[in-house]
């Protein structure tokens, strides 16, 4: 992999509320390279998808972001006006959203909808657009892709409306894709088919890749490196297997534990879980916001610094008071028979 596509430096949404100012994307950072899958991980309100938004300038009107550094293909993008946003949006830069039933216009057929993308940013005619639109469907594995053009978003099953969802967002070639749960509302079965895909059309096209998911399965499968989020912010991250074989955080081993392991987890034993609630985001925020739900916090938690993890080397950094040494002994002794 080589070429970097996208760098967030910093990155910070804040929404004013009723109750004050809300805070649920706060000091994230990250980078993507070309043919690079990034996972960004974490319980729902974790701030995820709030980030992804936040890149592609999708965040509500009263929303604040800021960022010390967002560049896409070595542009900084943060002060762009709307109409080059709108340029880079399904051109440079797709989104797969997690409903697809309401993600598609129940009052265009799936041709229509197609041929807007590709006809809003290629100079090309609707002739063109419609064999782009059946190449791809048949590319994400839709059978008689030039029948389903004339048809609508409910005569679909729901992992055909993802494929289509996935069709759109390769009209124009991008370079980056941000997949938002794009299996949340799927069968197991389907879930399977479509990270597949998924994984097949990124080795074939060079793509950059953000995926957002609460699902830790589907992260070992597919991810390159891993970013987990905990109260909007980044609480460990660093390359898949590096996180999945020795995870630092406490709450990176919380979710882990939910999670059945082959060949250990025996049938009937009962999972871990991560007790307690996410905090209350709004007004001023200090110290370990995981603290109250963890097992291993003590008094220096409340007052510690969240921008500056601990790096492990190899990109693999986490936000926690206990040292590294402190940490492997635990995981080891975990580990024994």
């Amino acid at each position: 992999m080589s070429g970097t596509i996208l760098e967030v430096e910093n990155l910070s949404v804040d929404i004013p509320v009723a109750a004050g100012m809300l805070h649920p994307v706060r000091g994230i950072g990250f980078s993507v390279s070309r043919g690079e899958t990034l996972c960004i991980v974490g319980e729902s309100g974790c701030g995820k998808s709030l980030t992804s938004l936040a890149i592609m300038g999708l965040l509500p009107k009263t929303a604040r972001r800021n960022a010390d550094r967002i560049e896409f293909l070595g542009r900084d993008i943060r002060n762009l006006r709307e109409r080059e946003m709108a340029r880079l949006r399904g051109g440079s830069m797709s989104m797969i959203f997690q409903e697809p039933m309401t993600s598609l216009n129940p009052s265009y057929t799936i041709g229509n909808q197609l041929a807007e993308v590709y006809l809003r940013h290629v100079e090309q005619s609707r002739a063109a657009a419609r064999d782009r639109a059946v190449f791809l469907l048949e590319k994400v594995g839709i059978s008689s892709a030039a029948s389903r053009l004339g048809q609508y978003p409910h005569q679909l099953s729901g992992g055909q409306r993802q494929r289509v969802m996935i069709a759109m967002a390769l009209m124009c070639g991008p370079e980056l894709i941000i997949a938002d749960e794009p299996t949340t509302a799927l069968d197991v079965t389907i879930q399977a088919q479509i990270l597949h895909l998924l994984a097949e059309l990124q080795r074939e096209f060079r793509m950059g890749m953000i995926l957002i998911t609460h699902d830790l399965g589907i992260v070992a499968r597919v991810a390159d490196k891993v970013q987990v989020m905990y109260a909007g912010k980044t609480v460990e991250e660093g390359p898949c297997e590096t996180v999945f074989d020795a995870p630092m955080h406490p709450y990176t081993q919380g979710l882990l534990r939910c999670i059945p392991i082959p060949g250990r987890t025996r049938r009937g034993e009962r999972l871990g879980s991560v007790p307690g609630i996410v905090p209350n985001l709004v007004g001023e925020l200090s110290g370990c916001l995981f603290r109250n739900r963890c097992d291993h916090a003590r008094d220096a938690c409340a007052g510690m610094r969240d921008d500056e993890p601990t790096r492990m080397g190899d990109g693999h950094a986490y936000t926690c008071l206990r040292a590294p040494g402190e940490i492997s002994g635990e995981l080891q002794a975990a580990e024994a028979p």
